[in-house]
């Protein structure tokens, strides 16, 4: 690891071989004009096109409610970019569209990316997806409403289900969040499978939604916490991340899953937080989840050898670790999170960070997964309505996940 991380140093030193224009779109993290990743491009862009005066890139960035479909039209248009940086790849890798990131990559670039992110950019065991950014899950707590009913963080499901009857009890109005709506229900979901030892799919590869495991967990979900009214007053198939995460800025929460920028949204609302480690059945659980957005080069104008020229820069520590702290998420390579790790004023990420290498991601490079999310976002409330069978709601998104899988 040492050897990589100086190594990655040598990233877009070397000016490639002929003047070209590159087009990249690319998604955007920010949430007002005022940190627009458009900011972080421009700067960035300005300071590789100063060492390579033969290339422009041109950078073009949307909200995540239109990027992925922006590409999409694009590529459908004969007129793909050279580079997109959006949530999912495997579509236009099964098209044999991209680049493999062999054939763009220097070798200390492509072997200094996290090695759980570089496998969930595989397909077939080749890699075309490259890591931009990345974060992980844990529980968040209020510490003074845990304070004030004497309460330590739970290490399992019924230390978590004890803590939420206590909290409800002194007229916590929501004592743990369940987010099952649509905006992000399928990151909910894969917590709690794994935390019930299992997940979106067998050690096969195949889709197993509805393994007894998964169904347990949805039983225990259903009638420990939704049906006795831990949850709050909002269904948990109606309430959206979002919306869970600013109740818990306003300390209506007692405890949620989270990822690392609700602690700096905590934070400028005064709210005092813990974090833990998933709790799991018997304790702590096994794996937690990971999520990572992409990176991708299309093949369409020929552009590779100035293509990985330009991600060499992208992907050199400091660029990766300014774009972590910007936007409050976790490095993607091993140089810039080994510097993270190093560096005292990130030591309140050091739990994601520490999480990271052992996350479970979605299933992301089967080609069908754009549709078994979008299903799961769309039903998986149903599964702790109060007539609801699990069983039955996991069924269905099975048999529709094994279709759209077996149709790719």
């Amino acid at each position: 690891m040492g050897v990589t991380a100086a190594l990655g140093g040598c990233s877009g030193d070397t000016a490639a071989t002929q003047n070209a224009t590159l087009t990249l779109v690319a998604a955007d993290y920010g949430d007002s004009e005022a940190n627009s990743s458009q900011k972080y491009w421009d700067k960035l862009v300005k300071a590789y096109e100063k060492k390579n005066p033969g290339i422009e890139v041109d950078v073009s960035v949307y909200s995540w409610n239109e990027v992925d479909a922006k590409v999409k039209q694009m590529v459908a248009d004969g007129d793909a970019p050279d580079m997109a940086q959006i949530g999912a790849y495997a579509d236009y890798a099964a098209k044999g569209q991209l680049y493999e990131a062999d054939e763009l990559l220097s070798i200390p670039v492509q072997a200094d990316f996290v090695s759980r992110l570089a496998e969930a950019g595989e397909v077939g065991r080749v890699q075309y997806g490259m890591p931009f950014a990345s974060s992980t899950r844990l529980l968040f707590y209020n510490k003074e409403l845990f304070d004030e009913a004497g309460l330590t963080p739970p290490q399992s499901w019924s230390e978590l289900a004890a803590a939420a009857t206590t909290l409800k009890s002194r007229g916590v109005e929501t004592p743990y969040a369940l987010p099952l709506g649509p905006e992000e229900a399928q990151a909910e979901t894969m917590m709690w499978l794994l935390s019930g030892g299992d997940g979106y799919t067998a050690t096969v590869g195949s889709y197993g939604l509805d393994s007894d495991q998964n169904i347990a967990t949805f039983n225990w979900l259903k009638n420990d916490l939704v049906g006795k009214g831990l949850t709050g007053p909002t269904p948990p198939g109606k309430l959206n991340r979002a919306d869970a995460f600013e109740a818990f800025t306003r300390g209506e929460v007692g405890m949620l899953n989270g990822h690392p920028s609700l602690m700096q949204a905590a934070e400028k609302k005064g709210v005092e937080y813990g974090m833990v480690p998933m709790p799991g059945i018997d304790g702590r659980a096994k794996a937690t989840m990971g999520v990572a957005d992409w990176m991708m080069a299309f093949k369409e104008n020929g552009n590779g050898e100035e293509i990985g020229d330009f991600l060499d820069f992208v992907y050199s520590e400091k660029n990766v670790l300014e774009f972590s702290h910007e936007y409050n998420l976790l490095p993607v390579t091993t140089s810039a999170s080994d510097a993270m790790a190093a560096d005292k004023n990130d030591k309140d990420l050091d739990p994601f960070l520490s999480e990271l290498e052992n996350a479970e991601l979605y299933p992301v490079a089967k080609t069908s997964w754009a549709q078994v999310s979008a299903d799961i976002k769309q039903q998986i409330g149903k599964a702790v309505g109060p007539n609801a069978r699990p069983a039955a709601v996991l069924g269905s998104l099975q048999r529709a996940a094994s279709a759209a899988d077996n149709a790719e």
